[in-house]
């Protein structure tokens, strides 16, 4: 009989295990994989990108903004910022407060291991579990265990190829919690044949963008790529977390500048340059957007009115997508257990004492740059100081 018994070894799982078992908790972590932290070690392109100066409630997407305050607000990211400065961990600043380690991310899931061992709790890798029933018996392909509480740190359903699942819905399901339906977070936005004809050529050019949904007040301001099936890069996955179906995105191509008033200002000088050769923009962009606005000749005869449509082209680019490219890519699980049946303060089921649910599994999902991870550490923190 253990005290705790925690599923995934992600993140949030390893975080609550540490904390349960300083706690003097009797705790066992399991998890179907071979290896223990591998979202953590993939993230960030193998340097952790472990959490963000920048945490802000606003910055978290659920159907209850303010669930996540608790948890944040309690463990912060400048705790955690302590934590891997006494594991020794070299760590850097890169942009928009994302921080990542000088070294490799590995170095992270060493801390978490050492310190679960510390902790004294146990874990055990590569065992599937197939139930969580009443009364906390846990029923793995390896036997039925007992706890007086269950963790489910499962994650979500991104990334399939490493395993994810929706093991961890099933078991709230199962204990009649309800589920905000899941889908696909921080994903590149695709488009039909049709769109993409005028697109494809661009594959591989990336500029820095501001994008947003048409209607909606947030937009991001980062780069963006495309791609031979549509659009990606840091702005249009954080937008992506925003994006219905159906509804058209806006996209300043040229972000900072005015397109227009340069070309404008530039005629002195480059009037008898083709249009798009006068421009200062990548050559395969400034013919694409040439040809949607449909301009042609040299600078020198471009009326007023052409080089408006040429701002408009630019600045105010109006595409609506076909859809995304799905779990395949997605960086994360938008929906998920919906916090209106956990307690914010201990991740507790309010009505099944002893069900806990924390991390990804969560109707909480952060913006791209370390905010999950700071949700990961903050829900597992919280849970750890309550089972």
């Amino acid at each position: 009989m253990w005290d705790v018994i925690v599923l995934g070894a992600g993140a949030a799982g390893l975080m609550c295990a540490i904390e349960a078992g300083r706690r003097g908790r009797r705790v066992l972590v399991l998890d179907h994989a071979k290896a223990p932290g591998e979202k953590i070690r993939i993230s960030g392109g193998g340097r952790c990108n472990f959490t963000n100066l920048q945490i802000a409630p606003e910055r978290f997407l659920s159907q209850n903004p303010r669930f996540a305050l608790s948890a944040l607000r309690r463990y912060t990211q400048r705790d955690f910022i302590a934590r891997i400065d006494r594991a020794g961990i070299a760590w850097h600043e890169k942009t928009l407060g994302q921080l990542f380690c000088d070294g490799s991310a590995r170095q992270v899931v060493d801390m978490l291991l050492r310190d679960l061992a510390e902790a004294g709790g146990e874990l055990r890798l590569g065992v599937s579990v197939r139930a969580v029933r009443p009364g906390f018996e846990v029923e793995t392909d390896q036997g039925v265990l007992k706890a007086a509480s269950v963790v489910v740190a499962t994650g979500g359903k991104s990334i399939p190829k490493m395993g994810a699942s929706g093991m961890g819905y099933q078991i709230a399901e199962a204990f009649g919690l309800p589920v905000i339906e899941p889908r696909p977070g921080l994903v590149p936005l695709t488009f039909t044949d049709a769109q993409l004809d005028g697109m494809k050529a661009l594959a591989g050019v990336s500029v820095q963008a501001r994008v947003g949904v048409k209607g909606a007040k947030i937009v991001f301001e980062e780069g963006m790529l495309f791609t031979h099936r549509g659009l990606s890069g840091p702005s249009i996955l954080q937008i992506s977390s925003y994006w219905r179906e159906g509804q058209e995105i806006t996209v300043d191509l040229a972000l900072g500048r005015d397109l227009g008033a340069e070309a404008q200002a530039a005629r002195a000088e480059r009037g008898a340059r083709e249009l798009a050769n006068a421009l200062d923009l990548p050559d395969k962009l400034a013919r694409a957007i040439t040809e949607r606005a449909g301009l042609s000749g040299k600078l020198a005869i471009q009326s007023k009115a052409a080089l408006q449509r040429l701002s408009d082209a630019t600045h105010r680019w109006h595409l609506t997508p076909a859809g995304t490219e799905g779990w395949r890519t997605a960086e994360v699980t938008l929906g998920g257990v919906d916090t209106t049946a956990l307690d914010a303060k201990t991740m507790q089921a309010r009505a099944v004492p002893g069900l806990y649910f924390i991390g990804e599994v969560v109707d909480v999902t952060g913006w791209l740059g370390g905010y999950n991870f700071q949700w990961a550490w903050s829900s597992g923190w919280a849970a750890g100081q309550a089972v």
